[in-house]
């Protein structure tokens, strides 16, 4: 009986909440990917009147033993100089988050640096970077475990601050390898299907990496459980944005989805639970050549293609004010009888 009571609440919120948006002064469906936006915030929060307040993105940085096998061009000091460059407020992150008013948190989840103690910095770091996946687990369980808990724990305070509206960026040399091999674990694809140019490969490169991937895979094969996939493969900023996206699903909060690494972590979050993309919003399609495949086993319909393919969270800042369109137009937009216009 309950069951059927709650059903039956949710169909009628359902009903109401795109009344509202069809009665709109404007023909039927007009506003496109707006109204399926405002619908999702509006069903997320549980209300015909959606509010984004104090939105958030937590930018997660870690390094990979990876890099080991030379997956990357670049060297992996880059990681812990990216981080120095978003402490300093130079990166795309910085801007596009103080262009939009976003709260920009940065954390060390693993680089193999030791950062001066700071206030702009979030120390949630497990070890000095992961193990060389292809030789032997990247992180063990509990490592694992401990990276998601830091996750959790940053979105709990936020979400205690008032944040309803939560984004992932990323920063890790060898991260798109790790992200790759978890997307070819938890959804079947092949490494030479899901890899991609990352940080710039060539075709040789691209090539190098699928072989790298498929050995691993070979390794690992008796991985299935859901959190072991993710430590055996995975890194620390991905365990930790994993971690906080259940967190951010538990406490209902509005979660942006962004490109590949961010994803890779969600993939993993959803083999968990399931129900965590209840609660996403996909800000872009990256140009990356895992992403699709990615979004196409959520089933999941990115807001933006602009080619983009940098990681930080760019793209879900970019697409924040897109998602603040569609909550304004649901609050404020006259409806037909509201303006006196008459409606066909």
């Amino acid at each position: 009986m309950q069951e059927s009571k709650i059903t039956t609440v949710e169909k009628s919120l359902d009903e109401q909440i795109r009344k509202k948006i069809d009665l709109k002064t404007k023909p039927l469906g007009s506003l496109g990917t707006l109204e399926k936006i405002a619908f999702k915030v509006s069903r997320i929060q549980n209300t015909l009147s959606p509010q984004l307040n104090k939105p958030s993105i937590l930018v997660c940085a870690g390094d990979h033993g990876i890099t080991q096998e030379k997956v990357s061009p670049f060297p992996q000091e880059v990681t812990f100089q990216m981080v120095m460059n978003f402490l300093g407020g130079g990166a795309a992150i910085n801007v596009f988050c103080r262009q939009h008013s976003i709260n920009l948190l940065v954390a060390d989840t693993g680089v193999n640096f030791d950062f001066e103690p700071s206030e702009q910095l979030l120390d949630l770091k497990v070890r000095k970077g992961t193990r060389n996946f292809a030789v032997e687990p990247a992180m063990t369980v509990q490592e694992c475990e401990t990276a998601m808990k830091n996750g959790a724990s940053v979105i709990e305070k936020l979400h205690k601050n008032g944040t309803n509206i939560v984004g992932f960026g990323e920063m890790g040399i060898g991260n798109t390898t790790a992200a790759t091999a978890l997307l070819c674990k938890y959804a079947g694809y092949s490494a030479s299907e899901a890899s991609g140019a990352g940080t710039g490969l060539d075709a040789e490169g691209i090539q190098h990496k699928a072989a790298v991937i498929e050995k691993a895979l070979a390794l690992h094969t008796d991985t299935t459980d859901a959190v072991q996939i993710l430590a055996t493969f995975g890194g620390y900023e991905i365990a930790t944005i994993c971690g906080a996206i259940l967190k951010a699903a538990e406490l209902k909060m509005i979660i942006l989805s962004d490109g590949f690494i961010a994803t890779s972590a969600l993939i993993a979050a959803h083999a968990i639970n399931p129900h965590v993309t209840e609660y996403c919003l996909f800000a872009h399609e990256s140009n990356e050549q895992g992403h699709k495949l990615m979004l196409q086993h959520l089933k999941a319909e990115p807001i933006l293609h602009l080619g983009m393919r940098l990681g930080e969270g760019t793209g879900s800042a970019v697409a924040f004010p897109i998602i603040q369109s569609a909550v304004n137009f649901i609050n404020e937009m006259s409806s037909f009888d509201d303006a006196g216009v008459s409606n066909l």
